[in-house]
């Protein structure tokens, strides 16, 4: 362990509207962070209403602002009835506001927007960068189609001139999964802060239990993420596992702590009905469920994928297209490189078509036959970029004084 950034602090923004993607993603580099660096502390500022669901490591702690709600055609609404959405706003910009000030980081990481929700942390990054402390805007390998997220950056404002915003741009991916920020018309000088850091590598927790009910042989997993918007891909599982003839190995579902209660009681009731099926509704390690499991049939969200290549697991990925296509672009560039096979889930829905693609699942090759495993370098490069930032930042600040 590295000892040369002790007492450093690393606040993390998540906006975290619903699911469980970028909580997930801020976890795993805060807990990445302080086993690299001795007496390094992390806070993550998160709007996720189930962060206290997970455990985090010592020196990793968070602060939960107001919840919002992203509804299906794009639109944010406040996850408390009793406040409306400007006025929870307001609270959450506040909350950054004071959190910032009161834990006065050393490196600020935004994930994903680079205003934050409605803008919500551009007062913050202002103050801090007034003070020279270094920002980071954190994205994902894939965001959408671009010719859509450009409409969205363009209704929101949102600035193309990132290098007035950010001291570098982290792509938690690979070159080959392409630029996401391509056709947004980000300015020259933003691209050139871009640095590919890999995908973020997941392993098995060391002291985490699975659920004792599982099936003692390798099982087929199942798991639509958050579980929100999973319930096409739980539906047309079963609609194939309902039929004959079925996969060899056992079936389990992680329906997700986001499914409504009456589709859970529906899915459930199902999969009681067929052998050698069941269900679980959440699990907070989920690595250790995929390291049991033979094959995996997935979405297509960031933090599963890259589970699938860490733990190295064949997997048939089923993407939503709406309200992004970041799924679906991620399937499709996955399957062209071999990681991955694909279901297009506006395609053939039958249920004979998924049941033939979980037969094939058996027996597909493992993502490390494609060079996978080299594209897992995500933790180890932010750690370094990190010392390099933070290494840095006594000299910004002397400029400044």
């Amino acid at each position: 362990m590295n000892d040369a950034l002790n007492g450093k602090r690393v606040l993390i923004y998540s906006h975290d509207s619903f699911g469980l993607g970028h909580l997930r993603r801020c976890r795993t580099i805060a807990h990445a962070l302080v086993d690299h660096f001795a007496g390094l502390k992390v806070l993550i500022v998160s709007g996720s209403p189930i962060i206290g669901s997970f455990d985090f490591k010592s020196r990793v702690d968070f602060v939960r602002i107001p919840g919002v709600v992203k509804l299906r055609g794009g639109d944010y609404t406040s996850l408390s009835d009793h406040i409306d959405l400007s006025q929870t706003l307001q609270l959450r910009g506040s909350i950054i506001r004071q959190t910032a000030n009161t834990f006065a980081p050393d490196l600020f990481m935004v994930d994903k927007e680079p205003l934050g929700l409605r803008g919500e942390v551009t007062e913050t990054l202002n103050t801090l960068r007034a003070k020279g402390v270094p920002t980071v805007l954190g994205l994902r390998d894939i965001l959408d189609d671009p010719v859509l997220l450009k409409k969205e950056w363009d209704h929101r404002g949102t600035p193309r001139n990132l290098e007035a915003w950010y001291d570098e741009i982290w792509v938690f991916g690979s070159r080959f999964m392409g630029n996401p920020l391509a056709e947004l018309g980000v300015s020259d000088a933003g691209l050139k802060r871009m640095v590919y850091t890999g995908y973020l590598e997941r392993a098995v927790p060391s002291i985490a239990k699975a659920p004792v009910n599982l099936p003692h042989e390798p099982f087929i997993l199942v798991t639509p993420g958050g579980g929100g918007d999973g319930e096409t891909l739980v539906d047309w599982v079963l609609s194939a596992l309902e039929q004959k003839p079925r996969p060899a190995k056992p079936v389990v579902i992680v329906l997700g702590p986001f499914m409504s209660q009456a589709l859970r009681q529906q899915f459930q009731l199902r999969s009681a009905a067929l052998e050698g099926v069941q269900t679980i509704i959440f699990n907070a390690n989920m690595e250790l469920l995929m390291n049991r499991a033979a094959g995996v049939v997935a979405m297509g969200g960031y933090n599963t994928f890259c589970e699938i290549l860490s733990l190295d697991k064949p997997a048939l990925l089923i993407p939503r297209s709406t309200p992004r296509m970041e799924q679906t672009l991620r399937a499709h560039r996955a399957a062209s490189l071999g990681y991955a096979s694909m279901l297009d889930g506006d395609g053939d829905r039958s249920a004979d078509a998924m049941a033939q693609a979980l037969r094939r699942l058996e027996h597909q090759p493992l993502p490390s036959a494609a060079g996978a495993d080299k594209v897992l370098s995500g933790l180890g490069i932010i750690c370094e970029r990190t010392s390099v930032l933070l290494s840095e930042q006594k000299i910004r600040r002397q400029d400044i004084a």
